[in-house]
Parts: structure tokens; C-alpha cells; sequence
């Protein structure tokens, strides 16, 4: 069972709602879609993540709400607002946002998109040679594999997978059956491409395509043979993705997870997508089967997917619409000629995603895998892609006799096919896997070799802020720690055996540990800075995460501002402390950096007296990091390594005035404008640590 969270209730003016916190977010991201000062292609990606996280809100966030209202639950979070009410105000925010976003699009993006020879033409647009080149890609390319559907009593309406391409068709007349239902549906196959490009020599532009959606729209007519195409519409989906499996019933989780996996296609529909075309009349049709209301409509100017847009940048060959390439470094004690675990017996090495490479991680596995002084590997894997060379070495060290573990969450959500898939690879070549803690999350990132050496057993160990994930940390702003600290190597065994094992927990020597010491140890250093400012010495917090909503950690923080500790709060995504309210805030700062990398690494600095006490970690300050979830915060000990953690991971941060956004109050946000030097803490950081590009 989880451990029950915390219950104490603290005044509802305190905190900021989650779900209005995380839109606030969406928006900030979409700015940079918006500016100019970011590569053109790069815009268009920009646009098409805030199109893929909204759907992950509706597929999780909105859909739990709804499942509140459904259980006619009158709990409100801390924030007060009730699930009806926090609803609506959901529905009127996220319908400006999209009309934001397609407003970019078709006014600003496109047609700049369009002076540098990338054309999107639309069906007016085609030239007699485009449309016949189109008419003959539908017959041998699309319409063999679709498969219209009439509606009528033998045919009832077809199940919609989540977020598919389908069109609802208005008809007119008889077919050779008599029949005149008036309505079909066709359904787009994902094998089809959403996004076509035409050949070079039918076009002036160089990149030149045309959508699906537009090809289908424009030779409808071939399916319905003599039938009258009154309207074609295109619309999509967005079901209820979240995966419920029932710890008191399931007795093998993973056969358990396949067979909820097959049902998470066809969840209840918690968002209706329509083309801004739409008929009202289609649209309530659609809208009743669905079992949704008005106010889960979203009509579309231009097609109902964007995130199919986000191969576009990777098919065109210019550059100069990009971010310019670069070359992630190596810290110094790396050096190519020095065998890597003599490297890490002289030092700890911290790493610094992806600005510096996660190479080194990926030659300790490899170096591991094939030495035989190596006698065990443990490691947890939470997200690590359905390619991935660490699983590959993984198998081998398995196959060559190695005592293998690996802790393997099969609930990271939407990772589950590929983590399942992992866990039968690696169980036919020997590989222990068990999956944690039922219940807890397994999103603490280690990995613990163990080594024969002259003077008997060593563990090295990785330590990180981001997942076993290789392309991710091309993307993801992360720290990793490598290590043969022998402390910090008992705290790790201690986990595995927790991990795979059962006994009570033990105290740990550095590590502090969800769900038992990490929030405990998190409100304990806030109160010592406030016991330090009280006695009139600094007191000085820093600290950068994803998120920070956990309440009693929120309060400790407003109990610290009040006591007169200086508190700088680097949060990217949802904020439910309020900063700057007089009496109760008016010491603490919160910023948002978004930029041409996903900030990802969680840092606490704690002033301490002049200790200067810095934890990395795993884990965001949110109830489900800090009660629910298997995580780490681990210590940077060596003085050397500390002054780097505050030179590349805090202060750059703090002192950004480009990509940074001041939080107020209410919960909105102000964009920091340049006065004098403009400072982007990525680009500096891609500048200081980067090798040549």
C-alpha cells in the first residue's frame, strides 16, 4: 500500500492550482514558437510540443478531473477550486491557447515558412499537374488501404483509436443497396503518412508537401461511388490514457499492464477535435457519441493533429532554419588514454547534459560488460527508448557469464510496451528483472558495478538526475554523477537489496530516499535556514526542479521567506507556491527558463552556515515524487565539484534574461527582457562546455 500522504490543510489562497499552473507553462513554451529570435524550423517544432502536451493533459489530467466529477468527488486540491469548476476554467483557457497557436501557425509560421521555399499548399493552391500527381498517389497509395463505413443499423459507428486521423462524411442520395443513411466515417490508417511531399519537379518550391487530410478531403468522392459528398470533415479523439491496475487483484503485473494496454486505445473520450468546416449539425452528432459536451469541442483552422508536424524540420536539409549542431565535451579527468575506472578511482566525475556527452556512461557499461574483473551490474532503468545500446550491454555482460539485475518500471507511462519488451529480452539471456515496489514507481536513476580489485570488492556507481536514455540526453538538461565513493556505494546496495528484496528500510548514510527520508530530509534543511536567519545569520535557498506543488514543503518555504532567508526557485514547469506576497513571500523569487533544451536536472543548494549543501536528484517537490515513487537525492561532497554545480547549473539560470520568465503572484508570468548584456544560460553553457561544433 503507498504510504498516506500528508493530510494537514494550509489556507487555499496559499497555493496556485496545478492544471492552470502547467497551462501557464504550455503558454511560456509557445512563446518560443512565437519568437523570432528562434530558428524558423525550430519555431515549428516548438508549436507542434505544445500540441503533444496538450494532449498528455487531456489524456491524463483533464481525464482525472472528469473521472472526480464522474464520481461526483467533491474534493478540491489545496488550491480550493472544485473539479467542476477548475474544469471550466480549463476548457476557456485551453480554447484561447489553441486559438493562440493555430493563429501562429496560419499567420506568422506558415508564411514565413513559405518565403524560405518550404510551402505547405493547400487544395486551392494545387497546380493542374499537382492535383493529377495527387490522384494518382490516393488510388495507389491511400485508397487501398482505407475502409469506409456507412452508418446505418448494420454498421455502427467504428471504435476511434486515441488520437487518430479520421473524417466523418455528410452524404446525399441512394447506394446500389437502396440504402441513404446520410452519414460515414473513414478512418485514416497510422501506417499512412499525415504529412506527404510532392516530387520536385512539379513544384517551384523546393519543399513543397501537402497533408492527408487535404488529399483525402479532395478525392472523398472515389469511395462513395455515385453517392453526393455534401461534407468532409476531419476530427480526432483524446481518450483517457491513464492505466489503472489494481494492487489488492493483480497477481503477475506485466500480463496484467499487456492486457490494459490493449484497452488504453479506446479509453473514454475526454476531448473532441473537429476542422473548423464542420457542420453543426455533424458536430453534435459526433459530440453525442462520444459522450462529451460542448465544452470538450475544439474546432481547428488547419488539421486536428499538429504533432505530426514535428518530422517536418528533420526532412528539410537547411540548416540555417535550425539550431546550429555541436559536439558535446568531456570533463578533463576523462581523458581518452585513461581507462575509465582508474578515472573515477582518482575523482568523482560529475557530467553535465547535454552539454557535456553521455558517452561516458554508455563506455562504463561497456567497459563493464567486458571486463572480468567486473563480477555484477544493478541498475534501474525507468525510460531508456525501444533502441537502446546500455540494454544491448546489458545483454552481452549477461551472456558472458556477469551477475546481472536490473530494477525495470514497467508503469512509466507510455513506456510500457517498450519496458515490457526489454524485460523479455533481458530474461532470455539470464538478466535478473523484478520491478520494484508494487505500487512505487521505481524513478530513482542508479547503476552499481561491482569489481574485483587487488584490495577486494569496489562498487562504482552512476548517479543521475535523467533517465538511462540516450537520445534524451541529447535534448535534456541533466546532471550525472560518477563515483566510487565506498559510503555512497553502501547507500546504493542498500537500495538494490530494498529493491529486489524485502526487509525494513535502513538508514542510509547519504542518500536521502522516497518515499521514507526525501521529503522529511527537504522540509529539515528549509527550517535549519530558517533557524539560521532567525539567529540574524544568512540563510540562503536555491533550488531548480520541474515542478513544485507538495504542500507542507511549500509552507516551510513561506515559513523561511518570513524569517528572512533569501530563496531563489528555479522551477520549469507547474508552481503552486506563490512568490512575492507581501508578509508571506515577499522573499522568494520563482523563474521559468525555456529554451532550445528541455531543463530537466533538480538541484537543492542550502547555504547552511557556509557548509554549502548541495543535493542533485530524481525527484520533483510533488506528492508523487516525495510518497509514492522509489527516488534519490544524492550529495555533491567534493568541494571542487560543488563550485561546478553552482557555476553551471544555478547561477547561469539566475542571471538569465532572455529565456527566463519572472513568476508573479497571481500565478502568470513575465518574460525578463534584456538591459545591457543579453545572457542565455544554455547558450553559455553550450559556449563553456561544448567542444567545437
Amino acid at each position: 500500500m503507498n504510504r498516506p500522504l500528508n493530510l494537514k490543510r494550509f489556507p487555499t489562497e496559499h497555493f496556485i492550482n496545478r492544471e492552470l499552473s502547467l497551462l501557464q507553462f504550455q503558454r511560456r513554451v509557445l512563446a518560443q514558437a512565437a519568437d523570432k529570435g528562434v530558428p524558423l524550423l525550430e519555431r515549428l517544432r516548438f508549436l507542434c510540443i505544445v500540441s503533444s502536451n496538450l494532449d498528455e493533459f487531456f489524456e491524463i489530467r483533464v481525464s482525472g478531473i472528469k473521472e472526480q466529477i464522474r464520481l461526483l468527488s467533491g474534493a478540491s486540491g489545496n488550491d480550493g477550486l472544485s473539479p467542476a469548476d477548475l474544469l471550466a476554467r480549463l476548457s476557456t483557457e485551453v480554447h484561447k491557447l489553441i486559438a493562440e497557436q493555430y493563429s501562429l501557425l496560419n499567420d506568422d509560421i506558415l508564411p514565413a515558412l513559405q518565403a524560405e521555399g518550404v510551402v505547405f499548399l493547400r487544395r486551392r493552391q494545387w497546380s493542374e499537374a499537382q492535383r493529377a500527381w495527387i490522384a494518382d498517389y490516393f488510388q495507389r497509395e491511400v485508397m487501398p488501404v482505407l475502409t469506409p463505413i456507412g452508418l446505418d443499423p448494420a454498421h455502427p459507428f467504428p471504435r476511434v483509436l486515441n488520437k487518430s486521423l479520421n473524417f466523418a462524411v455528410e452524404l446525399e442520395g441512394r447506394d446500389a443497396f437502396g440504402r441513404d443513411s446520410g452519414a460515414a466515417i473513414v478512418q485514416a490508417p497510422r501506417a499512412l503518412p499525415r504529412v506527404i511531399r510532392l516530387p520536385s519537379d512539379i513544384c517551384e518550391a523546393e519543399y513543397t508537401f501537402v497533408f492527408l487530410s487535404s488529399v483525402l478531403h479532395d478525392q472523398v468522392g472515389a469511395l462513395f461511388s455515385g453517392m453526393n459528398v455534401l461534407g468532409c470533415y476531419q476530427f480526432r479523439v483524446t481518450r483517457n490514457s491513464d492505466l489503472f491496475v489494481d494492487e489488492e487483484e493483480v497477481k503477475d503485473l506485466r500480463a496484467t499492464l499487456k492486457g490494459e494496454l490493449q484497452q488504453r486505445h479506446y479509453g473514454d473520450a475526454v476531448r473532441l477535435e473537429v476542422a473548423d468546416n464542420c457542420s453543426e449539425e455533424m458536430a453534435d452528432f459526433l459530440l453525442q457519441h462520444f459522450r462529451l459536451g460542448r465544452d470538450d469541442l475544439y474546432r481547428t483552422p488547419g488539421i486536428v493533429n499538429l504533432v505530426r508536424l514535428m518530422q517536418v524540420p528533420d526532412w528539410v536539409d537547411r540548416p540555417d532554419l535550425k539550431y546550429p549542431p555541436f559536439l558535446p565535451g568531456l570533463p578533463r579527468a576523462l581523458d581518452k588514454r585513461r581507462e575509465i575506472f582508474a578515472a573515477i578511482r582518482s575523482q568523482d566525475i560529475l557530467l553535465h547534459h547535454p552539454f557535456q556527452s553521455f558517452a561516458p556512461v554508455i563506455d562504463l557499461l561497456r567497459a563493464a560488460a567486458d571486463d572480468p574483473q567486473v563480477v555484477a551490474i544493478k541498475m534501474t532503468v525507468y525510460r531508456t527508448g525501444t533502441d537502446s545500446v546500455l540494454m544491448e550491454h546489458l545483454v552481452r555482460a549477461a551472456q558472458k557469464g556477469k551477475e546481472v539485475t536490473v530494477v525495470l518500471e514497467l508503469m512509466a507511462r507510455f513506456d510500457e510496451e517498450a519496458n515490457i519488451s526489454w524485460a523479455n529480452r533481458l530474461e532470455e539471456v539470464g538478466v535478473h528483472v523484478v520491478y520494484g515496489v508494487f505500487g512505487y514507481k521505481t524513478h530513482a536513476k542508479l547503476l552499481m558495478l561491482v569489481r574485483r580489485e587487488e584490495s577486494g570488492l569496489r562498487r562504482y556507481v552512476h548517479l543521475g538526475t535523467g533517465n538511462y536514455h540516450p537520445r534524451t540526453t541529447r535534448f535534456y538538461t541533466d546532471f550525472g554523477l560518477l563515483t566510487c565513493n565506498e559510503d555512497i556505494g553502501e547507500d546504493v546496495a542498500e537500495l538494490f537489496k530494498q529493491l529486489t528484496g524485502l526487509g525494513k528500510a535502513s538508514a542510509l548514510r547519504h542518500l536521502w530516499q522516497a518515499p521514507f527520508s526525501l521529503q522529511p530530509n527537504v522540509v529539515a534543511a528549509i527550517q535549519r535556514e530558517t533557524e539560521i536567519a532567525a539567529a540574524g545569520r544568512k540563510g540562503r535557498i536555491i533550488a531548480k526542479m520541474n515542478a513544485l506543488l507538495e504542500p507542507e514543503t511549500i509552507e516551510a518555504l513561506y515559513g523561511a521567506s518570513q524569517a528572512g532567508v533569501e530563496i531563489d526557485l528555479i522551477v520549469r514547469g507547474p508552481c503552486a507556491l506563490r512568490p512575492g506576497v507581501p508578509g508571506l513571500s515577499e522573499n522568494i523569487r520563482v523563474r521559468s527558463v525555456i529554451g532550445r533544451f528541455l531543463e530537466h536536472h533538480r538541484i537543492f543548494h542550502f547555504h547552511a552556515d557556509g557548509e554549502d549543501v548541495i543535493y542533485l536528484s530524481s525527484a520533483d517537490w510533488m506528492d508523487r515524487n516525495f510518497f509514492r515513487r522509489i527516488e534519490i537525492a544524492f550529495p555533491v561532497l567534493d568541494p571542487r565539484l560543488k563550485r561546478r554545480v553552482m557555476k553551471e547549473g544555478l547561477r547561469p539560470y539566475l542571471g538569465d534574461n532572455c529565456q527566463a520568465w519572472e513568476m508573479q503572484p497571481d500565478g502568470s508570468y513575465r518574460r525578463k527582457t534584456p538591459r545591457g548584456t543579453r545572457r542565455a544560460a544554455q547558450i553559455i553553457l553550450l559556449a563553456e562546455l561544448s567542444a567545437a561544433s
